[in-house]
């Protein structure tokens, strides 16, 4: 960071695999000391803006960071909670619509549901369906369930290890939740300053939309590929980075890391 010029960047993270470790059960999930220290430390400097941007529910989220300074973003940028504690909702049209999509959806998801193993965690603005506790051998016979689910009109389906976020608003990816965050800090984006690290194919869409803007992104772990990339083991190894990248004196110089995909 170029301190004497007043350089500000925008640093974003995923939480679930990036922050926190992958873990059976999701509500056992917690931030890895590596990852609290950093993020403490990022926020102390009012240079720096610092955001975790979930699939989970805004709520669930808050409750698992309580750094001050933080932006958090829930339902992948659906609704965000500033700083002073302000919350940023997506508005009564958009209620309307929720509710219409819901409906239509409600079908298939109760026939997930009602598969053995499925547990079903509803965040109102999405639905993550849970099959970790499915058997190996029925993994098969859910596949065309969820396929079934994601030809239908009016959602979209992230799919992450051993879960399928399916998000009500299409457009409401976090390619969605990081621009939404840029138009609150009145942020220009194309000036190199967005930092983003996630692990999963939403993360995808926001990594590349950052890159596109000359911004910087880091893959933990190897569940997806993103061109142009950074990629780190895990938590430790990301807060490692990120450390040596906020201490260099331009936008995405100085980090050393496991390897760098081509696509």
């Amino acid at each position: 960071m170029n301190r004497e010029g007043g350089y500000r960047r925008l640093w974003v993270f995923d939480f679930d695999g990036t922050l926190s470790s992958i873990v059976p059960d999701r509500n056992a999930a917690r931030l890895h000391p590596a990852s609290r220290a950093l993020l403490k430390d990022l926020a102390k400097d009012p240079r720096n803006r610092v955001a975790v941007l979930s699939s989970r529910a805004l709520d669930d989220l808050c409750s698992r960071l309580t750094i001050p300074g933080l932006f958090l973003g829930g339902v992948s940028g659906l609704e965000w909670r500033l700083p002073a504690g302000h919350r940023i909702s997506p508005g009564e049209a958009a209620e309307r619509k929720l509710e219409e999509v819901r409906e239509s959806a409600l079908p298939g998801l109760a026939r997930l549901s009602a598969f053995p193993g499925v547990d079903l965690e509803d965040k109102r603005w999405s639905v993550a369906v849970h099959f970790r506790r499915v058997l190996p051998e029925a993994l098969s016979m859910l596949r065309p369930l969820i396929l079934d689910l994601k030809s239908r009109g009016g959602i979209r389906i992230f799919e992450g290890p051993a879960v399928a976020d399916v998000q009500f608003f299409p457009s409401a990816n976090k390619s969605f939740g990081v621009r939404r965050l840029c138009r609150v800090l009145k942020l220009d984006p194309a000036a190199g300053q967005i930092f983003y690290a996630g692990d999963d194919e939403n993360d995808a869409m926001a990594m590349r939309w950052v890159i596109s803007k000359k911004g910087t992104a880091v893959v933990v772990g190897d569940r997806i590929r993103v061109r142009g990339a950074r990629y780190v083991d895990g938590p430790p190894d990301l807060a490692r980075v990120v450390r040596e990248m906020a201490g260099s004196a331009a936008p995405g110089g100085g980090a050393t890391e496991r390897r760098t995909k081509a696509g």
